[in-house]
């Protein structure tokens, strides 16, 4: 057993790292029942007869809400609708859920439901909605919100146990009063469910005041691969991409809009005001900030690089200054060179320092005291050479490389001939000023389908 923040104890089990009812409904929501636990849909509460505690009917459900600051999937209350308006009915007055909801207070004392700030209203915020499945990494609308309904004290307690995105949701909303429960139920009992556990959704929220107030983040979609989360935003509307690019961790943003396609990626960076863009641009690769930027007005571009921080605002102009379609225009400045006298130690001091990404290490290039390119080792020769070893003498032959304006057929004919898996770029001076990788040659050849 574990105990949660609020002093409960919540059966976990442990191979999965999940909670008892989270696996359940992981499984299939029906298998609630045999663990012991009612379940019920927000279709079927919504609209059911309210009693106060004299048991006259003295309204309707109207809502089900969620306080997220407070837990995530219990329901806090139902806002009920009453001849003298809209009434809040904190979830701890209700005694009894069966065939309708039953106060143990009397309907004078529930106080107006004047607004809903800090409330996640399921029926308006989650019915016929876009939220995120990380799970099945993608974009689903939710047809109908399925709870487990425990007890605590003799009250039930409601807990969100996932949503329902298939058809089962839509035809018991759509012949929820027009045929007998009894018939519904038994036709619903023959169409597979198509559930997503809450623990695998991540809502989307474009309003930021709203996102701060219910505690709404995209932790979970930052879990997932860059271009698994691509292809997530992708099929976001436009205002929808730019919510989830606000709460995403910069690093994680930067993969992600690496990963998207052009046009998307332009209208990415456009929606977002400047100083963001910049945080997140600055988090990418050189060569594919300069190709994103490079994409944009130049009142934009500059509008960012402003925003951004000098060494990495240099390292992406200079780039900028190169035409795309040559192999300055592709390559990266992110590399490791070393003089030519240094040693396999040397170089494995300087991986253990570098920050730019690890398949940019996958050589390490010697260069003269005038900077000009005099071979390139093998990470592989390095990792199984002495400490003591001289890195000039692991030096693979012959050296491949090629000039800042070679066009883009030939650089991937190169890398294509030799295998190569980092491709050195020099100058008219033989000076090495890049490499190009091999995301470098597939994002060129993406552009071009």
């Amino acid at each position: 057993m574990a105990t949660s923040a609020n002093g409960e104890s919540t059966s976990r089990i442990e191979p999965f790292g999940l909670k008892t009812s989270s696996f359940i409904w992981h499984l299939h929501p029906v298998l609630g029942i045999l663990f012991g636990m009612a379940t019920v849909s927000l279709s079927e509460i919504l609209g059911l007869t309210v009693y106060d505690a004299s048991g006259a009917a003295s309204g309707r459900v109207r809502e089900v809400a969620l306080t997220p600051q407070e837990d995530r999937s219990r329901v806090s209350l139902l806002i009920v609708k009453t001849p003298a308006g809209n009434r809040i009915l904190p979830l701890n007055a209700v005694s009894t859920i069966d065939g309708g909801i039953r106060a143990s207070t009397g309907a004078a004392g529930w106080t107006a439901a004047d607004g809903s700030e800090g409330l996640l209203l399921l029926s308006r915020d989650l019915l016929d909605q876009q939220v995120i499945d990380v799970h099945g990494r993608k974009v689903v609308r939710v047809n109908d919100v399925d709870f487990y309904q425990e007890s605590a004290q003799n009250r039930p307690v409601l807990k969100v146990g996932g949503v329902d995105v298939g058809a089962r949701g839509a035809v018991r909303r759509l012949l929820k009063g027009v045929i007998p429960a009894a018939a519904l139920r038994a036709l619903l009992v023959r169409i597979p469910p198509r559930e997503i556990p809450w623990d695998f959704v991540d809502l989307i929220e474009t309003d930021p005041a709203r996102r701060v107030r219910l505690k709404i983040s995209h932790d979970r979609l930052a879990k997932l691969h860059p271009a698994d989360i691509a292809d997530i935003v992708e099929d976001l509307a436009p205002d929808e991409r730019e919510a989830v690019f606000e709460t995403l961790d910069e690093g994680v943003a930067a993969g992600a809009l690496e990963e998207l396609e052009p046009k998307v990626q332009k209208a990415v960076l456009e929606s977002l005001d400047s100083e963001r863009a910049a945080d997140i641009v600055e988090e990418m690769e050189p060569d594919a900030a300069a190709d994103v930027l490079a994409d944009l007005p130049d009142e934009r571009t500059e509008e960012i690089l402003v925003q951004m921080e000098p060494e990495e605002r240099q390292e992406v102009a200079e780039l900028l200054e190169f035409k795309e379609n040559t192999a300055a225009g592709r390559m990266t400045t992110e590399y490791i060179a070393l003089p030519v006298t240094s040693t396999a130690q040397d170089a494995i001091d300087s991986m253990r320092t570098f920050e730019g990404r690890m398949e940019n290490m996958s050589a390490i290039y010697l260069t003269d005291s005038h900077g000009t390119l005099a071979g390139s080792v093998p990470l592989v020769k390095i990792v199984l050479a002495p400490a003591s070893t001289p890195l000039l003498g692991l030096a693979q032959e012959p050296l491949i490389s090629c000039h800042e304006k070679a066009k883009e057929k030939e650089f991937a004919e190169l890398f294509d001939k030799y295998n190569l898996l980092t491709l050195p770029v020099i100058d008219e001076q033989s000076h090495l000023t890049g490499v190009i990788t091999p995301d470098d040659v597939i994002a060129m050849l993406r552009a071009k389908l």
